[in-house]
């Protein structure tokens, strides 16, 4: 059984938690050298628009890697001192619907668990695996440092 971690809470009510970006653009382009290039764009209502890009095999799984990606270079830019490492990216047929999956790690926080994220896909699987990894970080980046601990 996988040791559980739990982040400590301050008591204090003097903490003010991140404000959660918004996800404004996608774009995935495919060259014909049978590479793709994906760029994500985060809007965060305080700390403006930062675009993260990211460039891979344009196979299946390595666009949706690429899409991960890319949105976890405009996150790092936007939310500095974390940093997050794919472990995994997957589209599934499930329920009639295809949904992309990703499994993220903390980098440098062995100790913390994976971080788990889900999207209905529809026809965009690029867009859904972006968005995924927002719904995977979402309550990591928007605890304020303190409460990371």
């Amino acid at each position: 059984m996988a040791p559980t971690y739990t982040a400590p809470v301050p008591l204090s009510s003097d903490i003010t938690p991140r404000e959660r970006p918004r996800f404004a653009r996608f774009r995935l382009a495919r060259s014909a050298d049978g590479r793709c290039r994906a760029r994500v764009a985060l809007q965060w209502e305080q700390r403006g628009r930062f675009v993260g890009e990211a460039e891979a095999l344009g196979a299946a799984s390595g666009e949706l890697r690429c899409a991960a990606q890319a949105c976890l270079n405009a996150l790092a830019q936007g939310v500095p001192g974390i940093t997050f490492d794919i472990l995994g990216v997957k589209a599934i047929r499930a329920f009639d619907a295809n949904v992309v999956l990703v499994s993220l790690a903390i980098r440098g926080s062995p100790s913390a668990p994976r971080l788990v994220g889900s999207c209905l896909a529809g026809e965009n699987l690029g867009r859904a695996a972006a968005l995924a990894v927002l719904q995977a970080t979402n309550r990591m980046i928007t605890r304020s440092e303190g409460e990371r601990g």
